[in-house]
């Protein structure tokens, strides 16, 4: 089965996001929605979520999901938004999350009334999980590595696949983020090698490598064949290697901060205080010996 995929690109963080649908039942997901955040003045908008939103409406789709790979650490997720624009529909995350929610909770000092069982979320998909989108069977992969939390979603032949791989050109996913395991990476990434080499596969990041143009898709087999870090039969260990040289080089993201407090929220800003402001915490030297 083939769904109609609409991608939406958010170039300030090179994020695409898309929305997927059975184009017999028009049910259909949402998969990895921006929120867009100013980090000089703080300030949020809407224009990102509103243009996926208005297209959804535009085809008549009845939005059955909002999918979250992971809880991103480059980009303001804006499903709690959306899953207000839509009766019924129900915003999801894979179950490792707790165990994100738990680093971070300690990480910002979020005290112990913040919760650390995914409640933020309606649903944790587990590893195998299966639904359908009208006629379309889809299926939940764990692909942690990247983060503990990071699932890949195959609807159809529709691989969604988060930050696990990029473009060919792109290579694969940082590693040294809490959580996080070159190892576990590659076993994840060849998981989805065993899927068929025509499988479409659409990435949620693209930074146009060499100045091309942004790219959204590929497949298991060019991936298979081409992709930078992992392809041509990488070892593990070479693969193992490569990945922690090239992550000690890696600044981290510009929105790290805010983004991961938002994000294990389910894309929820924190409860306004006294003075009707809502803020987020800005840790020190949280990240020593990251280059800057």
């Amino acid at each position: 089965m083939k769904p109609t995929v609409l991608p939406f690109f958010h170039k300030d963080s090179c994020t695409w996001s898309y929305v997927a649908f059975d184009p017999a039942s028009k049910q259909a997901v949402i998969i990895d929605p921006v929120l867009d955040y100013d980090p000089k003045s703080g300030n949020t908008s809407l224009e990102n979520a509103i243009e996926v939103r208005d297209a959804v409406q535009a085809h008549g789709l009845n939005v059955r999901w909002i999918l979250e790979t992971h809880a991103h650490a480059d980009h303001l997720s804006s499903g709690h938004w959306l899953r207000e624009q839509f009766a019924g529909a129900k915003l999801s995350i894979g179950e490792g999350i707790c165990k994100v929610q738990k680093t971070f909770r300690t990480v910002f000092n979020l005290g112990e009334h913040f919760p650390v069982d995914g409640t933020q979320f309606d649903h944790l998909h587990k590893d195998g999980d299966r639904f359908m989108l009208g006629e379309i069977d889809v299926q939940v992969i764990a692909t942690p590595g990247h983060t503990n939390d990071s699932v890949s979603y195959l609807i159809g032949d529709a691989l969604f696949v988060g930050d696990t791989m990029f473009m060919p050109d792109g290579g694969t996913a940082r590693c040294d983020f809490p959580g996080g395991d070159a190892h576990v990476l590659y076993q994840s990434i060849h998981r989805l090698f065993a899927l068929p080499d025509a499988t479409r596969v659409f990435v949620c990041h693209d930074y146009a490598p060499g100045g091309r143009e942004y790219l959204f898709e590929t497949s298991i087999g060019a991936e298979k064949a081409a992709n930078i870090h992992v392809g041509s039969s990488r070892a593990e260990d070479d693969f193992v290697a490569m990945r922690e040289a090239r992550d000690k080089t890696l600044a981290m993201p510009v929105l790290i901060l805010p983004s991961v407090q938002v994000n294990i929220r389910a894309g929820q800003l924190p409860e306004p205080e006294g003075n009707g402001v809502r803020y987020l915490k800005l840790p020190v030297d949280l990240f020593p010996g990251v280059p800057k």
